[in-house]
């Protein structure tokens, strides 16, 4: 995960002693010198090089792709419903009936006054051009009455189509607010549709990255409602303004949901990718030591009584999740300390000991 081999590590002091003793000839006299040589063990890894992406993690919260409230477009009774809550509907699916007696009793009547209009018309109008028989004013008067029949009739032959309440997109019936023999206007809701195939889903970008995030960039995401399934799409819109409140803009993904799996308000925990480093030292970020001017790492080195801690300091780079990029200070190859090192001190002699020793 790291870019680098592991030794093991553990933590510990040594502490030698050396004893000597010396007889005085004359009294007996005994002198004793102790020497203590501090020893830590420590375990390493070896620091080696890897291509590394830096990512931005976002709380994001997936929306259903179309979400409408079916609404009443005639006044009258619901005579038949077609689809109760959780049924799935395609595009033209009827929902619900409104009793269209008076309506289908207006088309008949519009449509027999019609079609004695263009009867008339259309013998008025061969008299004319043909004989020139009557008169242009009762001509235009009977071309008149046809068009104006002809139209109520197309205006009350669709609000007897709006009288059947259809489905405008396939998805699933959410809810619904009616029961038969229930009285409904124009206006009031009849039934909830949402579109869950796919779902889209928002996160909000810190404005501090507009200029890291665009459209086609990757994201990935996972829901902890959904255990540890992986997600992955390109984003297909970045918000042009900001949040005043947050001071963040939007971004959306949309996800393929075939079965229903995610549902709206979900909570999604989203990766996206800020930028990539193809050759980096990646560490991890317990390895590091805070000092008063940054932060060191401990790098054990060959010296002339043994191997010692080597204090260096490091500038830092990109981090994801518990990994840094080491920008400058260490290099591949080297044998970093990642247990022990709190306890050490630059110069330290040091003792590397397998992990669990």
């Amino acid at each position: 995960m790291w870019g680098i081999r592991k030794w093991g590590v553990l933590a510990a002091s040594l502490c030698a002693g050396s004893c000597g003793a010396a007889q005085a000839d004359s009294g007996g006299e005994t002198s004793s010198q102790e020497e203590f040589i501090r020893v830590i063990n420590v375990e390493v890894v070896t620091l080696e090089t890897a291509p590394f992406v830096e990512e931005m993690r976002l709380t994001a919260v997936a929306v259903a792709n179309q979400d409408v409230m079916l609404a009443a477009e005639e006044s009258g009774v619901i005579r038949a419903l077609y689809a109760d809550r959780g049924a799935h509907v395609r595009p033209g699916d009827e929902i619900a009936k409104i009793d269209d007696g008076v309506l289908s009793a207006q088309v008949d009547q519009a449509r027999a006054a019609a079609e004695l209009a263009a009867q008339m018309w259309e013998r008025r109008r061969r008299l004319w051009e043909q004989d020139e028989v009557g008169s242009e004013i009762a001509y235009l008067e009977a071309r008149y009455a046809a068009e104006q029949t002809g139209a109520s009739l197309a205006a009350l032959e669709e609000r007897l189509a709006r009288t059947v309440i259809r489905a405008p997109f396939g998805g699933v019936l959410e809810d619904r607010f009616v029961d038969v023999g229930a009285m409904v206007s124009p206006g009031e809701p009849v039934a909830r549709l949402v579109d869950l195939d796919p779902v889209k889903v928002f996160a909000g970008v810190p404005e501090r990255y507009a200029t890291d995030v665009a459209v086609g960039a990757s994201a990935v995401m996972t829901f902890d409602a959904l255990g540890e399934g992986v997600y992955q799409a390109p984003i297909l819109y970045v918000g042009s303004t900001v949040d005043p409140q947050n001071r963040t803009f939007s971004i959306q993904v949309e996800l393929p949901n075939p079965n229903g799996a995610i549902k709206p308000q979900m909570v999604a925990n989203m990766g996206v990718t800020r930028r990539e480093v193809e050759s980096a030292v990646v560490v991890p970020q317990d390895a590091l030591v805070r000092v008063e001017d940054g932060y060191i790492l401990y790098i054990v080195v060959g010296g002339l009584d043994g191997q010692v801690a080597e204090a260096r300091a490091v500038e830092l780079g990109p981090t994801r999740r518990n990994l840094v990029v080491i920008e400058k200070g260490v290099t591949g190859g080297e044998q970093l300390v990642v247990v022990g090192q709190r306890s050490l001190a630059h110069g330290d002699r040091v003792n590397v000991v397998e992990s669990g020793e």
